[in-house]
């Protein structure tokens, strides 16, 4: 467990991110602010979640207060097409379809706004982690039991690792588990090192 020099903040309302946190031994606290999360649309797929992480982190630059802010954002990405949040129940079932008896990547980015060593501005650290994600086929009514039951609406490409469809539809994985959930902790913990006691 790391002890850190400087308050850790954890900028997220996820409760994935914040058990995760919890449970790799950090002590934090909880603070979000309104970030515009639109990107430029010729921007790469494989970029959009650091940049959001950045964009989240960026909201903190004026008063982090010799706090560490911790920001991230996890993309999933089918065929070099990002899948957000869906936005009702018809377009979660549309991308649970395809992602259905594919391979897919997911992709959580990290921004760590920390003091700096000449305490004049902070300095933004930021990276992506990723993982690759094969589903099986799944049934119209395993999709839809799971968008009934756990109501994936907070959840990009509409499912949650740690749900009834991951326990029961993610064949194989290759990378960080946590990455799919919403935060590569291994990555974070390192990260984070150099600003431990």
């Amino acid at each position: 467990m790391l002890t850190l020099r400087f308050p850790l903040v954890l900028a997220s309302g996820s409760p994935r991110r914040k058990q995760l946190m919890n449970d790799a031994g950090f002590q934090f606290t909880i603070e979000t602010r309104p970030t515009d999360e639109t990107f430029p649309e010729t921007m790469p797929a494989d970029e959009v979640a650091e940049y959001l992480a950045r964009q989240k982190a960026e909201q903190f630059m004026a008063d982090t207060g010799n706090r560490i802010i911790l920001c991230a954002d996890t993309v999933v990405i089918l065929d070099n097409q990002i899948l957000n949040k869906p936005q009702d129940e018809e377009h979660a079932r549309q991308m649970l379809r395809a992602l259905s008896g594919q391979m897919h990547r997911v992709r959580t980015g990290v921004a760590i706004l920390a003091p700096s060593s000449d305490s004049t501005t902070p300095e933004v650290h930021s990276f992506t982690d990723e993982t690759t994600v094969r589903f099986v086929a799944l049934s119209d009514e395993e999709i839809s039991y799971y968008i009934r039951v756990c109501k994936p609406f907070d959840k990009a490409g509409s499912y949650g690792a740690q749900d009834f469809i991951g326990l029961v539809g993610i064949e194989r994985l290759e990378g960080s588990f946590y990455t799919v959930m919403g935060l590569p902790t291994h990555r974070v913990y390192q990260a984070l090192k150099p600003y431990s006691h």
